[in-house]
């Protein structure tokens, strides 16, 4: 494979910045443009250590770096790899990265070095994927289930029922070969114990696939209310920040705003929305009927009445909403004088939390009613393998599938080559997820998402 190189460091102005080369000429080029303090050839040079010195050009100094060198196969690539650690400057980083590129590398394609890792037998296609969800987790608990599949927790689950399965299909191919030996009725019988366990398998792995989702995507919380009910309050409340605006004049907010927060290592994404009334301006009508849509589209919906009035029509239109949705009921307010029927609330069963957004009061026995609502503290806390990845959740339907069918292929006594070809057919949807089996068409797809230098 060619050498390739990238800047492996987030654009912008730091401390560092990280060049990586790898590949069969990765020495051969850094020697044309770095010049350590204390030189040394290359064979003489050992893996995972760092020498210190100057990237020149044309004898002109660039740039005082820390080089570290990666010898085959012990780096990340299984190739030979080295990174040039230099200061953070955006020129800078370019000029090393132009050098790189002159003197004989390639510049490479996003996820290049992960693929390369996979395509090197470092990393299967599972693992792969896992580096690009523990650079994008948004709380501990997703970087903690990302960083399991890292390092093969899923693989391993999915090897073991292939093992399973290869295992059996040796009886299978035992009998279609040898049809004067009676081992039919026994292999039948050995074949549907094995399935029924695997399907006890691969149905929990399909299951944990909420809390999956849960953890990568996060909880859509819609916050409505009426105008002035304290929406925009409650969130600034939220991000401990003065984030949404926040006046006497209702309908101020006309649009939705976005924030995350993490509750019990899980990330709620936060929406606030316009305030719900009958309204002739144009424009918070449109912000008013875009409310009401994200409502229903949420996984929970925070209600929020002002404790200080009356519930009145557009109210129990609001609570209505409620009726077949995940929520919680936020009477705001309560550092005032109480007007609003709490008993006509409480007909609804929803958790109801008494707070004021103007001294912080009830917000934790929020976060407490949320956590019990979804039981986030169960999730990712039982060393239970998890699946976060669609790809990965839809092959094991696919594998689920046609595991019933040869279930019901068996059952009905039909000739064992037929159940042989559904066993396969597990196998080929099982192999998918970790590589051995997909096509190039999807392992580049995998990789395109990744950024520059990773």
């Amino acid at each position: 494979m060619s050498t390739i190189a990238a800047i492996s460091t987030a654009p912008g102005i730091g401390g560092i910045g990280i060049i990586r080369m790898s590949g069969e000429n990765c020495f051969e080029i850094l020697e044309k443009i770095f010049k350590p303090k204390k030189y040394q050839n290359i064979d003489e040079i050992k893996g995972y250590t760092i020498k210190y010195g100057n990237i020149v050009d044309n004898k002109e100094i660039v740039d005082e770096v820390l080089v570290s060198y990666f010898k085959a196969p012990k780096s990340y690539t299984s190739e030979n790899m080295c990174e040039i650690n230099s200061h953070g400057g955006i020129v800078i980083m370019n000029k090393i990265l132009d050098l790189c590129i002159k003197n004989g590398a390639n510049l490479a394609e996003p996820g290049e070095f992960t693929k390369r890792a996979f395509l090197n037998g470092r990393l299967d296609l599972s693992q792969a994927e896992a580096v690009i969800d523990v650079i994008n987790a948004k709380t501990d608990k997703e970087a903690k289930i990302s960083l399991e599949q890292l390092q093969g927790n899923l693989s391993e689950k999915i090897s073991k029922i292939r093992k399973m399965i290869i295992s059996i299909m040796a009886d299978i191919e035992a009998t279609i070969d040898y049809p004067e030996y009676d081992l039919e009725e026994v292999t039948s019988s050995k074949i549907l114990n094995v399935l029924d366990e695997a399907d006890k398998l691969l149905e929990s792995l399909e299951k944990s696939f909420y809390n999956g989702k849960i953890l990568r995507e996060g909880i859509n919380t819609a916050i409505i209310g009426r105008p002035n009910a304290g929406k925009s309050s409650l969130l600034n409340v939220i991000l401990n920040e003065e984030r949404a605006i926040v006046t006497d004049i209702e309908g101020t907010t006309r649009d939705t705003i976005e924030e995350y927060i993490s509750v019990d290592g899980v990330p709620l994404k936060i929406i606030d929305t316009a305030g719900i009334r009958n309204s002739n301006d144009a424009v918070e009508k449109i912000g008013v009927e875009k409310a009401i849509e994200i409502a229903k589209k949420s996984d929970i919906i925070i209600a929020i009445f002002d404790s200080n009035k009356n519930l009145n029509d557009e109210d129990k239109e609001i609570l209505k909403m409620l009726e077949n949705k995940n929520a919680i009921i936020i009477l705001n307010k309560i550092d005032l004088e109480r007007k609003i029927n709490i008993e006509e609330i409480e007909k609804l069963g929803k958790p109801v939390v008494e707070m004021s957004t103007k001294t912080r009061e009830g917000i934790d026995r929020l976060y407490q009613e949320i956590s019990s609502l979804f039981k986030l503290k169960e999730i990712a806390n039982d060393g239970e393998t998890i699946v976060s990845n669609v790809r990965h959740k839809n092959i094991i339907i696919n594998a689920r599938k046609n595991l019933n069918i040869a279930r019901d292929t068996i059952r009905k006594n039909m000739p064992i080559d037929i159940i042989s070809t559904y066993m396969k057919e597990i196998l080929e949807e099982l192999g998918k997820i970790t590589g051995e089996t997909v096509t190039e068409d999807v392992i580049s797809e995998i990789f395109s998402k990744f950024c520059l230098g990773k």
